[in-house]
């Protein structure tokens, strides 16, 4: 094809093409047009939206294990891998120019058993007990790969596709593209690890170049995900609701006076302010894990280590996509503490203690819940 001449593959391509880019200048304006009427009209731009196709899910909830758990330690056995155990790459492998890979890297074969289970014999290694004995409902791709080894480059390709920051994330498309099925509480949260922040760093869960409503609320780490739930001693909730309403009412003359009336971060600020109200009504409650049965603390191994804190958390997720929560992301070992183990794949066993159990509890339950 001449380098003059370049076909058209989508209709944003035709837009920004069509006479010298007058297409998109003029499709911009259109939009713009139509944000300031939605926003006149005051449509809530979290509300639900039906799905171009009938949807078998509701909600997602995104276990995300920080440094990656090795596949040949887990569900993708590589015999072959064994037998060349201690010898040095055979050239058919190709070449392969990664950080920390030197010319005379030797292969190393796993140390871990691996059985097949359920109906469709699936092999799993001896790290996942109890995932094990649920893979007949367990979805398993062995065929993914990204293409950066750098951790922030991968953490951001995995949650937005893309290698650099800057772009929505998959939960901020989800809620975007379906809005979400609760009035009361966030619509997309993300449940941080204990240890500390992943190399990515926030802009991994943000939205990019969407409007700030679909940036995702951050819980906090540990037991009390959200702090100040319940009204402060002596505070009438009718009392609350007029503080809100005037802080509010302040807000939009604040918009309406300056040139700032289009700032859809200010205007999210405000809205965070009428969800935090929402939230003190029912997100008490949705937060209160003591309030399942003891059966299911024990399931999720809550009350015991290594198990407790991931066990609180997805029992927690299983409780926020009841009540409409659209995207839950629950991100495991954070900091320099993860599973991107190096040559020391041993500590792999212990990183699996951690979510092994509380995994299988969470698909357990949300079967039995249908």
């Amino acid at each position: 094809m001449s380098e003059h001449i370049r076909w058209c593959r989508s209709r944003r391509e035709f837009l920004t093409d069509a006479f010298c880019g007058m297409g998109s200048l003029a499709f911009t304006q259109m939009l713009f047009e139509e944000r300031a009427r939605a926003a006149t009209a005051n449509a809530n731009p979290l509300a639900p939206r039906p799905p171009h196709f009938t949807a078998k899910a509701k909600s997602v909830i995104f276990l995300f294990m920080a440094g990656g758990p090795s596949h040949l330690e887990t569900f993708d056995p590589k015999p072959l891998l064994n037998k060349l155990n201690g010898q040095t790459r055979p050239k058919e492998f190709g070449e392969v120019k990664y950080q920390f890979v030197a010319n005379n890297a030797r292969i190393l074969g796993t140390k871990r058993t691996f059985k097949r289970y359920g109906k469709a014999g699936i092999e799993v290694s001896d790290l996942f007990p109890h995932q094990a004995g649920i893979v007949d409902d367990l979805a398993i791709i062995r065929s993914c790969h990204g293409d950066m080894v750098v951790h922030s480059a991968a953490q951001y390709q995995l949650f937005s596709g893309r290698i650099i920051p800057g772009f929505p994330s998959m939960g901020s498309w989800a809620v975007y593209g379906l809005g979400s099925e609760s009035n009361s509480l966030p619509a997309y949260v993300v449940s941080p690890d204990p240890d500390g922040a992943l190399e990515g760093g926030q802009p991994m869960y943000m939205h990019g170049f969407l409007p700030a409503v679909f940036q995702p609320t951050m819980l906090r780490a540990g037991k009390k995900p959200i702090l100040n739930l319940d009204l402060p001693p002596g505070v009438e909730l009718d009392t609350r609701r007029n503080t809100v309403e005037l802080i509010r009412k302040l807000n939009e003359a604040n918009l309406k006076a300056t040139v700032e009336a289009e700032d859809d971060e200010f205007r999210e600020r405000m809205n965070a302010y009428d969800l935090a109200f929402r939230m003190q009504t029912e997100a008490p409650e949705v937060f209160d894990i003591s309030r399942e049965s003891q059966e299911t603390l024990e399931l999720y191994g809550v009350g015991k280590e290594p198990t407790d804190d991931y066990g609180r958390r997805c029992l927690l997720a299983r409780r926020l996509a009841e009540r409409g929560v659209r995207f839950i992301e629950l991100i495991d070992v954070g900091s320099s503490n993860n599973w991107d183990s190096h040559g020391n794949m041993a500590d792999h066993e212990r990183l699996a203690k951690n979510v092994d159990q509380p995994i299988a509890a969470l698909l357990k339950d949300l079967k039995l819940r249908g």
